[in-house]
């Protein structure tokens, strides 16, 4: 398969998103004041009757967006500073209209609401929370910004109650690109959770047009996992808004990897960590080598056509159909059945770039796969690059975070 192929897969998915987790309390900084309240006079001995007990302590804190602030994202979130203290309630509603749903950040610091507010509206907020047994609410007035003029396109690689492989990262993509001093800003409006609970962290590809979320090794099977792009209006830099949210909720299958060795020109299939099957293949000749590194699954075609008739290489020109292809790249590789080549594969190769199977086996695996499986080449002359594909997971944990925007601490 020539390296000319070129696809996008894009998913665009809306689904209902379950709320945020409400965090018990969050760290604020000395702003907050604090007003001492009146305590009875001391027992004059032992004996006496004793006092009540204190009052409690009467206690502000502050929210955020400043009161009548004018002209706010419809991301805008209700930011609370408050010192030692649980915020209880938070309540937003629309002058002249209902009240939005939302839900606290984990770390206590803002509450988010569960989707974009409207352009051009106002919005009151009131926040109510406790502190040694008192208890204080705080509202804030603000309207938000009318239509943006210019958008970044957004797109979300996850279907709606989909099973995908172990290896599936949640793929963000941005047109154009978001610039570093941008992404942090950006980043914090991508919400993941996972179900059994599992870390993970957001990777951004150099050119900033595609961030990555994974945890530091493949997915439990039977992970549910639930995702909110929450960027419909939110700034993304250079006066551009975001287009929309994007919100998906899937579930990661039974674990199949697929293990190519150069070497030996053999594909060992595991299911669940268990060996099933071995076959022979066929990898990409010297003019045309196949990427090593590890891949993912990004596409299935039970029949479809290659047609490289536009290379600018006369040598790589060629059309031809194609059956049982799954794409590992976008630059056009693939496995796929390649009985032009059954009497090379395990002895030489051959192929465009592409890892060559019989059809016997490619419809095998074909039944067998699913977006998301990871597919590790090892042992050819060229190197997988960053960005080729879905490349999350080829690099370690500790090369993976250091492309994260905020800090990870796990």
């Amino acid at each position: 398969m020539s390296r000319g192929t070129r696809g996008l897969v894009k998913a665009a998915v809306l689904a209902v998103l379950a709320p945020l987790a409400l965090a018990a309390c969050g760290e604020g900084d000395d702003s907050p004041r604090f007003v001492t309240g009146t305590t009875p006079g001391p027992v004059a001995s032992a004996e006496a009757t004793p006092s009540a007990s204190a009052a409690p302590a009467a206690f502000a804190f502050s929210v955020t967006p400043a009161a009548n602030a004018k002209n706010l994202p419809v991301s805008s979130e209700i930011g609370v500073k408050l010192d030692g203290g649980e915020v209880t309630s938070v309540t937003l509603t629309e002058s002249g209209g209902g009240t939005v749903s939302g839900s606290m950040r984990e770390d206590g610091t803002a509450w988010v609401p569960s989707g974009p507010l409207k352009y051009g509206k106002t919005y009151t907020a009131s926040v109510t929370a406790t502190k040694d047994g008192g208890t204080a609410t705080e509202t804030t007035t603000f309207t938000t910004m009318g239509q943006p003029g210019k958008r970044v396109g957004t797109g979300l690689y996850l279907f709606d109650d989909k099973t995908y492989g172990v290896a599936m990262p949640v793929v963000v993509e941005f047109h154009p690109g978001i610039a570093k001093k941008d992404r942090a800003s950006v980043q914090k409006r991508m919400f993941v959770s996972t179900d059994p609970p599992q870390p993970g962290a957001w990777h951004w590809v150099s050119n900033g047009t595609q961030a990555y979320y994974r945890a530091p090794e493949y997915w439990q099977s039977g992970t549910k996992i639930t995702v909110r792009i929450g960027l419909g209006g939110h700034p993304m830099g250079q006066g551009r808004y975001g287009d929309t949210d994007r919100k998906a909720t899937a579930k990661i299958g039974e674990r199949f990897e697929m293990k190519v060795d150069n070497r030996t020109k053999q594909m060992t299939v595991l299911k669940n960590g268990k060996v099933v099957k071995t076959m022979p293949v066929s990898l990409g000749k010297k003019a045309t080598p196949s990427a090593s590194g590890t891949m993912v699954v990004m596409e299935k075609k039970e029949q479809t056509v290659f047609d490289t008739t536009d290379d600018p290489n006369p040598a790589n020109r060629y059309r031809v159909d194609i059956a049982f292809a799954q794409r590992l790249t976008w630059s056009g590789q693939y496995i796929h059945a390649a009985p032009w080549s059954v009497q090379h594969q395990g002895q030489r190769n051959v192929s465009h770039g592409c890892v060559n199977v019989s059809t016997e086996n490619a419809r095998w695996l074909f039944g067998q796969t699913k977006i998301g499986d990871p597919v590790t080449v090892t042992g050819t002359e060229e190197k997988l690059g960053a960005g080729n594909g879905w490349t999350a997971w080829n690099m370690s944990w500790k090369e993976f975070i250091k492309g994260s925007a905020l800090p990870v601490t796990l």
